[in-house]
């Protein structure tokens, strides 16, 4: 099983970026489905962003659609999340996750990723 590690969490002010990065540490180029999601303690975790890297077809949450961009680099041990205009709302803890390879083009499914790294703190508050 993958093994999978966040970092770039930390505090901005509203209006702000920061870039999650996640890497894979079993340190082969990746087929498979990778995602983000957040969570704030007491609420249900939330699906952000998946991305496919088999033709990059990526997945958006309406939440944060337009300000929230998932990429992945060329080797394809790593994904990251770009978050721009940050809202106090986006205040959580955003863990990566990973699923299994699927069709080329096709969408990535937030309840197939199924493994999960510890997450990364971000806080968005003046």
């Amino acid at each position: 099983q993958v093994q999978l590690v966040e970092s770039g969490g930390g505090s901005v002010q509203p209006g702000g970026s920061l870039r999650l990065a996640c890497a894979a540490f079993d340190s082969t180029p990746r087929m498979n489905c990778m995602g983000w999601f957040r969570q704030v303690p007491g609420k249900e975790r939330e699906c952000v962003a998946t991305l496919n890297p088999r033709g990059g077809t990526t997945y958006v949450a309406q939440a944060v659609w337009g300000r929230f961009t998932i990429s992945q680099d060329t080797s394809k041990i790593s994904i990251y999340l770009q978050m721009r205009s940050l809202e106090p709302d986006d205040t959580a803890i955003y863990s990566c996750a990973a699923g299994g390879e699927i069709a080329h083009g096709s969408v990535c499914a937030c309840r197939d990723l199924k493994s999960r790294g510890q997450g990364t703190q971000v806080t968005v508050s003046s």
